[in-house]
């Protein structure tokens, strides 16, 4: 039984150092907030191009 009190024991300590540690951050570190811009480069459409809808739709339309 003494055994399965000092795990519990240091188990608890384990979190309670862990708990504490992530309240800390939180409490004392500030996050930057900056604007995030990304590039996005869009296929060239072709004259061969078709909407991707229009495949096997044909026997949905009356």
């Amino acid at each position: 039984m003494p055994t399965l009190v000092r795990l519990l024991t240091i188990l608890a300590l384990v979190c309670g150092t862990i708990y504490g540690i992530m309240a800390a951050l939180v409490y004392f570190v500030e996050p930057t907030r900056t604007e995030v811009t990304v590039p996005v480069t869009l296929p060239e459409v072709g004259e061969e191009a078709e909407p991707a809808a229009t495949d096997g739709l044909s026997e949905l339309r009356p």
